[in-house]
């Protein structure tokens, strides 16, 4: 600790604030640290939207601290104790260590000091919420349920809020994942990383998954499923989770009978087939089916050619809609149509049409409403199509995400070969989960490892953990061979990729880092060597990212 410098303790997990009773204004000025991150920046939109004076700092200039700029918020570039001066409240992220300046000056001068958790629990408490949480697809069923409700909803339904941790992609247009609605739901990411998920008291807490993660910080698997049993106990509505997925399961069970009549599971399963549930209700998911048409695009002159490549029907228990109870039959059934690929995206729709059924809308609105959802930005967005190759780029940055990917690839394109640049993010996300890297990725022809994505770690704290690492427990499990390599720069192993690329192929670039910055150069490299016209324009804009 550098001299005159304060101990500060930061804990995610802390609750400053008394939700029930605090009010956005009684903040004041409110600076947000690392402005610029997913999380921060939508927070701070919000409350932009809200009349709250906003300022920040961050490392560099973005787009999004030049989005926000524009909205008012005083943006500084570098970190200083001079930035927090005229704030009020000083709000700081997981990735954020006490010896930073900012916090240094914030305790010293007597700030209010509060996780961004707290900020985000304070507009929750004065929405009817729904909160997503799980170790893959929070960011996707967050877009689901606001695109739903933006697009179909009717009544108290119409302009939700929500915060969610990425772009949106819709008929419009790309839309940012925050904005401060006039109506009385809210929708946001629980994130799961540190604990402080634990802090919402949601009408519906959505579970897509309960996979361990993040066991830098929980230690345990034990510790990371007990975090979203927590999380459930705090529903004040409805639980509504994902049967399919063991750790899901396992919550669902742990509730007590009233919390089970209160809870809702969906399955691709026989119901029969299930363990006993008790009184929670059961959305099957069936007759599940991608189309590999994907390369029709709209146009002006033919604006419905575009594919919705993945088919299923939602089966509901009557009970969960109330002008269905005095039907005959016990159930109906409805057909959904997603834009996007892949039996995990159509579990993302399910648990996103029942949340919003629960809500008060019509089935065939919710239906209706997902059906003009392109996607959350990196989540299967079709770059590009050059010489026949065509570029996805994907945030998959957990080994199910990625099995995921490749999967859904598989069935959309089953004559493709699926070449791979993957960035892993976090070094100690790769260190416990190498071997299953491995494995997810062998699901590709061809696999380039890039330099890992600090994010909040260093380096030095994980001496033996590089770009090595994955293709090495390739070749311990025995999967290894020329399919998969390391390349450390990733500028060259987009270069690499592009070069090996024929006609038909698929190229991916996977990450939840900077990967996505080699999607131009990937296009730019191909153009040069087939000398054709980019066609990103066109399959960009079918994908809703014109």
């Amino acid at each position: 600790m550098t001299q005159g410098s304060v101990s500060v303790t930061l804990d995610p997990t802390s609750q400053p604030i008394t939700y029930a009773k605090a009010h956005l204004e009684d903040l004041g000025r409110t600076h947000f640290i690392g402005i610029g991150g997913a999380g921060m920046s939508v927070l701070a939109e919000m409350m932009l939207e809200q009349g709250v004076d906003v300022s920040g700092s961050d490392r560099e200039e973005s787009v999004r601290t030049n989005h926000l700029a524009k909205l008012g918020a005083h943006i500084y570039y570098g970190q200083r104790a001079e930035n927090v001066r005229g704030a009020k409240t000083v709000v700081w992220s997981s990735a954020i260590k006490p010896d930073n300046p900012e916090i240094q000056e914030a305790v010293k001068e007597g700030k209010y000091l509060v996780h961004r958790s707290d900020i985000l629990a304070l507009l929750l408490a004065s929405h009817r919420s729904v909160t997503v949480a799980g170790a893959h697809g929070k960011t996707t069923t967050s877009a689901m349920i606001a695109q739903i409700l933006e697009t179909a909803g009717s009544g108290n339904l119409v302009d939700p809020s929500y915060a969610i941790g990425g772009s949106v992609r819709t008929s419009r247009g790309v839309i940012d994942g925050g904005h401060a609605g006039h109506g009385d739901v809210m929708i946001a990411e629980a994130d799961e990383s540190d604990g402080s998920f634990e802090k919402y008291h949601p009408y519906i807490a959505v579970i897509t998954n309960v996979e361990a993660d993040h066991l830098d910080h929980y230690q345990t698997k034990d510790a990371f499923q007990q975090a979203f049993v927590q999380y459930a106990h705090h529903a004040v509505g409805h639980v509504v989770a994902c049967a399919d997925d063991p750790g899901a399961l396992a919550v669902l069970r742990s509730l007590d009978d009233s919390e089970k009549r209160r809870a809702v599971a969906y399955t691709t399963q026989d119901p029969t087939q299930l363990p006993d549930l008790g009184a929670v209700r059961i959305v099957r998911i069936g007759h599940e089916s991608v189309s590999a048409k994907g390369e029709q695009v709209a146009s002006e002159e033919s604006p419905d050619a575009v594919n919705f490549p993945e088919h299923f029907t939602l089966t509901f228990p009557a009970s969960l809609i109330p002008e269905y109870e005095t039907q005959a039959e016990p159930t109906f059934s409805v057909p959904v149509e997603l834009r996007v690929p892949g039996i995990h995206n159509a579990r993302n729709a399910a648990a996103a049409i029942t949340t919003c059924l629960l809500l008060g809308m019509r089935p065939a609105d919710a239906v209706r409403g997902i059906r003009e959802f392109y996607g959350a930005a990196r989540r299967f967005e079709i770059k590009g199509v050059v010489g026949g190759v065509t570029l996805i780029d994907d945030y998959a940055h957990h080994p199910t995400e990625i099995a995921a990917l490749l999967d859904a690839a598989r069935r959309r394109y089953p004559q493709a070969k699926l070449r791979v640049v993957f960035q892993p993010h976090l070094f100690s996300r790769t260190h416990f989960f190498a071997s299953r890297f491995a494995q997810a990725l062998h699901k590709a022809d061809d696999v380039i490892v890039t330099g890992i994505y600090p994010a909040r770690e260093k380096q030095e704290d994980w001496p033996d953990v590089t770009e090595r690492t994955i293709p090495d427990a390739a070749d311990q499990q025995g999967i290894g061979g020329g399919w998969i390599s390391a390349e450390p720069d990733m500028a060259k192993a987009a270069q690499d990729i592009a070069a090996r690329a024929c006609p038909g192929d698929v190229i991916f670039t996977v990450g939840a880092g900077s990967i996505t910055t080699m999607d131009d150069a990937i296009l730019a490299a191909l153009r040069d060597r087939f000398g054709v016209a980019d066609a990103a324009g066109a399959d960009t804009e079918a994908n809703g990212a014109a």
